[in-house]
């Protein structure tokens, strides 16, 4: 254990971990370069504090860089301590998280502190997959060290004095900071999507802490686990009422309101978010039709799939591929968004949401809330690429887009009267949830106050869920 005076970068490890379980790794490592001038600069622990801890009793690494030691820039031996964190994390199967405020790479080391950021995104790299990885930015996070949060399974930001860019705003041809700060928490958390949220400093760290006790340990053994007291067959009966808006359904269906929201201002669109059902963690991706503010204002998003929306989707399935984490979407949806700079990235986006959940082997739920049309239906963890259990609620309307829009095509030029007629079939006999049930696109029709109690069985049925692919080295979609 140190007694050390509190610097910043300690205070922070002291705030993140539970009482009294840090324990240093590394603590007498310096720089070992003498190159200008450096002999004469002292530099404790080489500019960052590694160890490791708990939270709420799970075991985690920890690294939290110290910008009052040479700026926290990295070196050879900083390099060395986080490379060696993440060894022994991938070898123990325990998250790590890093604690960043860094000027970046130390010049006086030049080749050497080139090569040290390369070993960290060796490491980084290594451990993807195998163990979470989060970041916490709380100062300077530019040049290299911003793909080291880039990295990161998620990421944090706070909100007033955390930089995070690749080149500074200013370096940007005609633009400064007072213009657009591109490396502000609020740019990363709307325009880039690099961060998971955003707060004061005892916020991230809160939020740090309320993720690590929902995920798995690592890829092997799931420790996520958390007791519940909540009734597994527990009726909602204003689930419908917020149908547009995941954020206000998914706690009313999660054990005890437990809900985790993951990049809530990078394409809104999509909810992306985990949560608990009878104890055991839950990834959620859902459309949403609307966002609803307390004060009652209301942004709506037309049922549509964003670009971003779909890059998000897609990152964070694959996030719980990884780990084994059951997934369930909610899909409330009309198609993608038709905009011409949408269009410019949108097929390539879909797709990309699409292959996700094809290639996920880990248990696939979805539930039809709302209308699921067209292509984008099929992207939100159909029955045709894998989905294992799809539910829909009574009402629900399914199949290749609104019944009107499918007559005026189908009888074009016919009148007003002969549309509205042939409408009025084309809904009851391809967009009713009961046509899709009849070809087994739909296993259960369910009343929407049901919906926690089918989830709870479906998970627990799937639990043992085993799955294997095509033999390949990996897919390049």
């Amino acid at each position: 254990m140190s007694n050390t005076t509190q610097s910043p970068a300690r205070a922070r490890i002291t705030s993140l971990l539970d009482a009294n379980s840090f324990v240093e790794i590394g603590a007498g490592v310096t720089a070992r370069s003498t190159d200008f001038n450096m002999a004469e600069k002292k530099a404790p622990s080489d500019g960052v504090i590694t160890g490791y801890g708990q939270i709420d009793g799970n075991p985690v690494y920890v690294y939290s860089q110290d910008s009052s030691v040479l700026n926290g820039t990295i070196g050879e031996m900083h390099a060395g301590k986080i490379v060696n964190i993440y060894q022994l994390a991938i070898r123990t199967g325990a998250p790590v998280i890093g604690l960043i405020d860094c000027a970046g790479m130390r010049l006086e080391e030049a080749v050497d502190g080139l090569h040290a950021f390369g070993q960290i995104y060796q490491a980084q790299a290594d451990a993807s997959g195998v163990v979470p990885q989060i970041a916490g930015v709380f100062g300077l996070c530019g040049g290299g060290m911003a793909l080291v949060s880039g990295m990161a399974d998620f990421t944090y930001m706070e909100s007033s004095a955390a930089k995070m860019f690749v080149n500074a705003p200013n370096a940007l041809k005609g633009n400064s900071e007072d213009k657009c700060d591109t490396s502000s928490a609020e740019f990363q958390a709307h325009e880039t999507g690099m961060t998971a949220g955003d707060g004061t400093e005892a916020e991230v760290i809160a939020k740090i802490r309320a993720l690590i006790d929902v995920l798995p340990a690592n890829n092997e053994d799931d420790m996520s686990y958390g007791a519940t007291n909540d009734d597994l067959n527990r009726q909602i009966p204003d689930l419908a009422a917020c149908v547009e808006d995941p954020a206000l359904m998914l706690p009313r269906i999660s054990d005890n309101s437990l809900f985790i929201e993951t990049q809530p201002e990078y394409g809104p669109d999509v909810v992306t978010a985990f949560i608990r059902l009878n104890g055991y963690t839950a990834g959620v991706v859902a459309n949403r039709a609307a966002r609803l503010a307390a004060d009652g204002s209301r942004e709506s998003f037309d049922k549509t799939i964003s670009v971003r929306g779909a890059k998000k989707a897609a990152e964070f399935v694959k996030f719980c591929d990884a780990f084994s984490i059951p997934l369930v979407t909610l899909t409330n949806v009309r198609g993608f968004k038709a905009t011409k700079c949408s269009e410019m990235n949108m097929a390539k986006a879909a797709s990309s949401l699409v292959y996700a959940f094809a290639s996920a082997t880990t248990p696939k739920v979805n539930v039809i809330t709302g209308e699921a049309f067209g292509s984008a239906c099929v992207a939100m963890n159909s029955k045709s690429i894998g989905a294992d259990l799809v539910y829909a609620w009574k009402g629900a309307k399914i199949g290749m887009m609104d019944a009107k829009e499918a007559a005026k095509i189908m009888y074009d030029g016919q009148g007003g009267e002969v549309i509205q007629k042939q409408a009025a079939a084309y809904d009851a006999l391809q967009n009713s949830t009961d046509a899709a049930a009849a070809r087994g696109y739909v296993d259960t029709i369910i009343d929407p106050a049901e919906t926690r109690k089918y989830l709870i069985g479906a998970l627990d049925m799937l639990f043992t869920k085993r799955q294997f692919g095509p033999d390949k080295k990996h897919g390049t979609i």
